[in-house]
């Protein structure tokens, strides 16, 4: 599966698995650069240049967007996350499965913990089954705005990697899918080449964002969002990995939240603060 930073998987965020399943079929992203010598090309919109009255549209929404999303100071929540590969398991049915929480309190903090993780192990009767394997926990990451820890659960070890000055506080938020968290929409319309497609259902606000820089590239081909209209927050997002191809590299995520809570306040706020403590003990191994 794709390897995200958590600044990546933060901006995830309140998705829906009816509206990610229908905005999955909209678009067969194709178009962005591909392997070897093509690969060293200067990347090409994916797509034909926008309108008047479409460029108007979408910075409509993004200005909107920016505005609901900078008001985000803490957010906890559930995930389920849900990994197809076309050579992994079949048609429509997932590779792998986890469960688990997330956390973020701006401007840098942030945990992504996987609980629960499954892969699929054939078919019974007709029905998908699914099975844990032994050493196979999923990520456990945290961020608490000076390093980066990642835990090994199989090992019982952690790496932390030292965040240099120019990456703490706001700039960390540089890295890739500066999406939902300090949204700035003309930073956005810089990295991306961004567009609104046809919505999957009413009430709904379909935007693609595919990236212009080969760094953001190297993590990912192309991100749908599915927003819902009246609230300008997100609902569904699926991500296409780098060499993504329907026949060839058929490989997406696709990414649920649940029991989303915003902005806690007070005697909550300091306690929500204490998940991105880490103790130092002699398990550690510094990167």
């Amino acid at each position: 599966m794709m390897r995200l930073t958590w600044t990546t998987v933060v901006a995830m965020i309140l998705s829906t698995p009816a509206v990610a399943q229908q905005t999955r079929t909209q678009t067969n992203p194709q178009g962005a650069a591909g392997q070897g010598a093509a690969a060293q090309k200067a990347p090409q919109q994916p797509f034909p240049p926008l309108s008047t009255a479409q460029q108007a549209k979408l910075d409509g929404v993004l200005t909107r967007w920016e505005a609901q999303s900078q008001a985000t100071k803490t957010l906890d929540c559930s995930f389920t996350r849900w990994h197809y590969d076309l050579f992994a398991a079949p048609a429509g049915i997932h590779a792998t499965r986890a469960d688990g929480e997330l956390k973020y309190a701006a401007p840098d903090k942030g945990l992504f913990r996987v609980d629960s993780l499954v892969f699929f192990n054939g078919m019974k009767e007709g029905k998908p089954q699914f099975k844990a394997q032994e050493g196979q926990y999923g990520e456990h990451w945290v961020c608490n705005g000076q390093a980066l820890i990642e835990f090994d659960r199989s090992q019982k070890l952690c790496k932390v990697q030292e965040l240099p000055p120019q990456m703490r506080g706001k700039a960390i938020l540089n890295s890739p899918l500066p999406f939902v968290f300090n949204l700035d929409a003309k930073k956005i319309k810089e990295r991306y080449w961004v567009r609104l497609t046809e919505a999957p259902k009413p009430g709904i606000i379909l935007v693609e964002a595919w990236p212009k820089r080969q760094e953001d590239r190297a993590q990912y081909k192309l991100v749908q969002v599915a927003l819902n209209e009246q609230t300008l927050m997100p609902q569904a997002l699926l991500m296409y990995a780098p060499n993504f191809d329907q026949k060839t590299a058929p490989k997406w995520d696709h990414y649920e939240f649940s029991s989303v809570k915003r902005n806690a306040i007070g005697a909550r706020f300091q306690q929500f603060l204490k998940h991105f403590n880490c103790t130092r003990g002699n398990t550690y191994v510094r990167s």
